[in-house]
């Protein structure tokens, strides 16, 4: 910037006014620095003035997954509306590994984000280094949540599962629940809401007993462990319920090389229903009934409340908010597997 101002003929002081807001430099002057950036080339260094400034305008988000379907919907609409409010989002992916998490902290402490939106790994979290980065910098968690304290957003689990599980048994056999790893909350709190909704009605409760993992290759996680169920006699009702559509996925590709006829007809061999609406179960084969979770809704409510938090670190007229944490309740996708 000190060689760009020399270059330009002006004081650093009315460059910076330029770079941050065009508007605040008269015409004649914004031609002046203008033309000289064409001849030059030259472009501040975002990190850098980030460094310098008591605001930032960069939020960071961490995903676990970077190339699940959902993780990236999601990414995507936290990023538009971050834009929109003049703001970059810099998303890092965890990979499903603690170490990569406690990086992205520490990446995003040294770039002096303004915020941040983070789909926790929870169980294996480093919540330590995550209570400090929440101490210096508002936080909003989603999808998983890390406690029962932070700011969250996501799927009413309890909801979500009392509307398939009553569907499922209604229409047809009772179905048995499928979990997931034990890699976030959400291997622990859709298993009881599975248990909540077949209680309610009065029914009981059928686990599949799968093997221990804490890997998040879902789909593989489904079919190797529904493959090893079929050759052993079968799940325990003729309808599963999966913890999630990408488990869902496998189960599929497994009753297919069983030889499995999947879906809700009267020569069906099993019923098989997912909770996410991943964007892929409608091309699944049969399409994949399931629960949808508004990942437009998460992202927006997401944004809307770290902007609240950010500006009232610094606007007294902004009245601060305790921590909120807003469930959404999701909607059932009915399709032919189930």
């Amino acid at each position: 910037m000190e060689e760009f101002s020399d270059y330009v003929g002006l004081s650093r002081p009315t460059v910076s006014r330029y770079f941050n807001d065009p508007n605040s430099v008269r015409r004649q002057t914004r031609e002046v620095i203008e033309k000289a950036i064409k001849e030059s080339g030259f472009r501040p260094n975002l990190f850098a003035v980030n460094l310098n400034r008591r605001r930032t305008n960069i939020l960071g988000i961490i995903i676990p997954n970077s190339t699940d379907v959902f993780y990236m919907a999601l990414t995507r609409r936290i990023e538009v509306l971050a834009e929109e409010a003049g703001y970059l989002a810099f998303v890092l992916s965890s990979d499903g590994k603690p170490k990569l998490e406690e990086r992205a902290i520490e990446t995003f402490k040294a770039m002096n984000v303004a915020g941040a939106v983070i789909a926790p790994l929870g169980v294996q979290s480093h919540h330590d280094k995550l209570a400090r980065l929440g101490a210096s910098i508002p936080l909003i968690y989603v999808d998983s949540q890390l406690d029962a304290v932070s700011a969250f957003v996501g799927t009413d689990n309890r909801q979500s599962f009392h509307l398939i599980v009553d569907y499922l048994s209604r229409s047809g056999d009772a179905p048995c629940y499928f979990g997931m790893p034990s890699v976030n909350r959400n291997a622990g709190e859709r298993r009881e809401a599975y248990r909540l909704a077949m209680e309610a009605l009065k029914l009981e409760p059928r686990y599949v007993a799968t093997l221990p993992d804490t890997s998040w290759d879902f789909e593989r996680f489904g079919f190797a462990e529904a493959s090893r169920i079929l050759g052993e006699g079968g799940f325990p009702t003729r309808t599963v319920l999966c913890a999630n559509d990408r488990i869902a996925f496998g189960v599929l590709a497994a009753a297919y090389q069983a030889g499995l006829k999947v879906g809700r007809g009267d020569d069906c061999d099993l019923r098989v229903a997912g909770h996410d609406d991943h964007p892929l179960s409608r091309y699944t084969c049969p399409p994949l009934t399931t629960v949808a979770q508004n990942y437009n809704e998460i992202g927006r409510i997401a944004v809307e409340l770290l902007l609240h938090k950010i500006n009232a670190r610094f606007d007294e007229d902004v009245e601060p908010r305790p921590n909120e944490r807003v469930l959404l309740n999701a909607e059932i996708m009915l399709r032919t597997s189930a």
